[in-house]
């Protein structure tokens, strides 16, 4: 069955997938920069005692320090078509590393000898000594290789270029698309966003009335801008994605409700979402929140509170701009009591 491509030691091939240890030899530990022989993702987390941390995946390092916190935080939903890179190209071998990681793999033999030969012709040429894997150009550039983002998201598997040489300073070859850049860092760094979660404060809390307007209202503190910096130190490029809540979405969770306001959508107003309720307000109808016209009975109307987050990036050398508004939601279960007359 003919070998298709390579990919670090993972070999497609026809109607079978098939993983090949690198020659059934040792692991070196000298692996590249990205870690690991799969050629997709490895990762080190590392935490100061400044509460800083950085996780690297696939050659890239993404600083979290910033980022959203709390056992509701979670990763946003681009509210569009768009997604982030399911996968990118990065440096990850310097001539030295790409040949301890392939030549014990072309000597057990595994991947067939026509195959090794065409190997041996793109790396070593005894013809042309200067090709041993560029072992002339070490410290002047570095042999990139594509990675996977750990989900396996739809496309993860386009990047299917063979190891490519960039020299230092100058750009990957053209018509290579998702290599790393300040603007495809900032795409990752989207992906590693965690906004806190969407409970929403409620007056009445958790049991209201029919026909009872119930305020809605989000603690500002928990909401605040969060940012992921994504960066390359071997090519001194990085970028910083910031999310910043733009507007909160209430669905009642069911059809026999009034938003406030009508659309539902509550806007920041004054740096806040909704307004908290407070004595002398009872006359007043809400900025944000809901009123429900029938009882839940003897459950609940699951209230889903969505919040959409603009997203915007820096990166090296003043680039920067908008990337796709992503957003976050969940929901909490409101009881709804049928009473006739209610005194507030």
């Amino acid at each position: 069955m003919p070998a298709l491509r390579m990919r670090d030691g993972l070999i497609l091939t026809s109607g079978l997938t098939a993983l090949v240890l690198a020659g059934a030899g040792p692991v070196h530990a000298d692996q590249g920069f990205g870690g690991g022989t799969d050629g997709r993702t490895e990762q080190r987390a590392d935490s100061g005692d400044d509460g800083t941390v950085s996780v690297t995946v696939g050659g890239v390092v993404f600083d979290r320090s910033k980022n959203g916190s709390g056992n509701a935080a979670g990763a946003l939903a681009s509210s569009t078509s768009w997604t982030p890179p399911p996968c990118w190209y990065a440096p990850k071998y310097t001539p030295e590393q790409l040949q301890k990681y392939l030549e014990p793999i072309w000597e057990a033999g595994s991947t067939g000898h026509e195959w090794d030969a065409q190997q041996r012709k793109k790396y070593v040429d005894e013809k042309d000594h200067s090709k041993d894997f560029n072992k002339h150009k070490t410290g002047k550039g570095y042999w990139w290789a594509s990675y996977v983002n750990e989900d396996y998201p739809p496309g993860w598997d386009s990047c299917d270029e063979d190891y490519f040489w960039v020299d230092e300073g100058s750009a990957p070859p053209a018509g290579i698309e998702n290599a790393v850049t300040p603007e495809v860092l900032a795409e990752l760094a989207y992906a590693e966003i965690r906004v806190p979660g969407t409970e929403v404060t409620l007056a009445p809390a958790g049991t209201t009335k029919v026909n009872l307007p119930t305020w809605a209202w989000l603690d500002a503190a928990e909401f605040e801008p969060v940012s992921v910096t994504a960066s390359v130190p071997v090519l001194g490029i990085a970028a910083t994605a910031t999310a910043e809540p733009r507007s909160l979405e209430l669905d009642p969770g069911t059809p026999d409700a009034e938003t406030y306001p009508a659309s539902g959508v509550c806007e920041i107003v004054d740096g806040r979402i909704g307004e908290p309720y407070a004595r002398g307000k009872a006359d007043r109808t809400p900025p944000c929140g809901v009123r429900y016209l029938r009882s839940s009975g003897d459950g609940s109307y699951p209230l889903r509170a969505t919040i959409t987050w603009k997203i915007t990036w820096t990166g090296t050398g003043g680039a920067g701009g908008d990337l796709p508004d992503g957003t976050f939601g969940a929901e909490q279960a409101v009881t709804v009591q049928e009473i006739q007359a209610v005194n507030r």
